[in-house]
């Protein structure tokens, strides 16, 4: 078959295996070119570990100096009736296929990774592989569902203000059209479901469980991946129900902090930069920030993408220093290239300059956009996009 991009709003809805195979490629050949992470961990288990910030650890720790084994947990689909499959399915199969070939353990369980089951299977994968203990374990659980297992009901995630109602404009990349929209204030009930869904409970439940089944090796760390983004933005976010989950993750990582110090670790939340994800799509508002921001940080030569966040982030931060570098609230910075005064001046003149008729040209949208395709691996220049794809016969050769 031949594969083409489908988008709907700010969902794609189709994913080319041989673009994700390149991209991963890509990042591979990143991180071999970069400073390398010096003493880093061995036995890595990431949480989230199919696209964006996990995709992307994934392929640091492994490539770009530790030499890892990982443990992914992802919840993706494969080809059905319904599609092609997501990019997150091929990622996985072929981060699997390149990290075997450089001699490194790579194992995937597709699973939700809020099941109590899904923890049990991971920690006899540990027992299985890793001799019963992990090094590191990455937090990058990205969702807008949460199934609570004891009621059959489902937690589920708002993005929405708090208080009082915010308006903000959006992007539809499908039709490449500007969209204003007001937000009014989210519930208690949806501030609820927020925190339950993106907040630090399912952190603290994953090193709960490892912790119990004496996973932990001495000097373990654990980090979750956070956002917190400059005053322009922090009406929808940072004030808002995202906001009030992170700053709940935050929290998490001191009582996780503690728990940790008993086997000579720690626990850190990591904030980092604005990118282009499969979640920040959907935030209201922010889409034209980070048009301005690409823009701005191109220009200055300091933008970053997942893969270069995470290399530096391992490299200069977690591991090869005597102490990991934190703020006065313990969070690790990796945004401080976005937060530059004179960064943020530049972004908040172009945001005021912005609207309906102009962003595409005042802003970068079009590398915006080509980043999103990028991650359901369209609009690689490298690839013959009519080439005949057997589906079947691709996924049995990575299996």
């Amino acid at each position: 078959m031949i594969i083409k991009p489908e988008i709907s709003g700010v969902i794609a809805r189709s994913a080319h295996p041989l673009g994700c195979e390149n991209a991963i490629l890509q990042q591979i050949e990143y991180v071999k070119n970069s400073d390398q992470i010096r003493q880093g961990p061995k036995r890595v288990l990431i949480v989230g570990a199919s696209s964006g910030f996990g995709l992307a650890a994934r392929i640091a720790l492994t490539f770009g100096g530790a030499q890892a084994d990982t443990i992914g947990v992802s919840f993706e689909h494969g080809p059905s009736e319904k599609g092609v499959g997501s990019a997150g399915f091929y990622n996985d199969l072929y981060f699997k296929k390149h990290a075997e070939l450089a001699g490194r353990h790579a194992i995937n369980i597709q699973a939700d990774a809020f099941s109590a089951q899904t923890k049990q299977d991971v920690i006899e994968a540990i027992e299985t592989y890793f001799e019963g203990e992990v090094d590191l374990v990455i937090y990058s659980v990205a969702s807008g569902v949460r199934p609570n297992y004891q009621t059959g009901e489902r937690w589920r995630s708002a993005i929405k203000p708090i208080g009082e109602s915010v308006s903000g404009a959006s992007i539809s990349l499908e039709k490449d059209q500007w969209i204003e929209s007001v937000l009014e204030p989210a519930s208690d009930d949806e501030i609820e479901g927020t925190l339950k869904v993106m907040g630090g409970d399912d952190w603290e439940a994953w090193i709960d469980a490892l912790i119990n089944a004496e996973s932990i090796a001495k000097g373990c760390k654990t980090v979750a991946f956070s956002y917190i983004g400059p005053e322009l933005t922090h009406p929808i976010y940072l004030d808002g129900t995202l906001g009030r989950a992170k700053v709940d993750l935050h929290q998490t990582s001191h009582s996780l902090n503690l728990k940790l110090a008993n086997f000579n670790g720690g626990a850190y939340a990591s904030v980092c930069k604005a990118l282009v994800t499969k979640a920040s799509v959907f935030i209201p508002g922010l889409t034209p920030y980070l048009m301005a921001l690409y823009r701005v940080m191109k220009e200055q030569g300091t933008h970053e993408g997942c893969i270069e966040q995470m290399q530096r982030l391992f490299s200069t931060k977690l591991y090869g220093v005597t102490k990991v570098p934190v703020d006065g609230e313990r969070l690790i910075r990796v945004d401080d290239l976005e937060l530059d005064p004179d960064t943020q001046l530049k972004v908040s003149q172009l945001i005021a300059t912005m609207n309906a008729d102009n962003f595409s040209t005042v802003g970068d949208y079009e590398g915006l956009k080509r980043e999103f395709m990028q991650l359901n691996g369209f609009d690689f220049d490298n690839i013959d996009y009519n080439a005949d794809i057997e589906l079947d016969q691709l996924i049995k050769s990575l299996s």
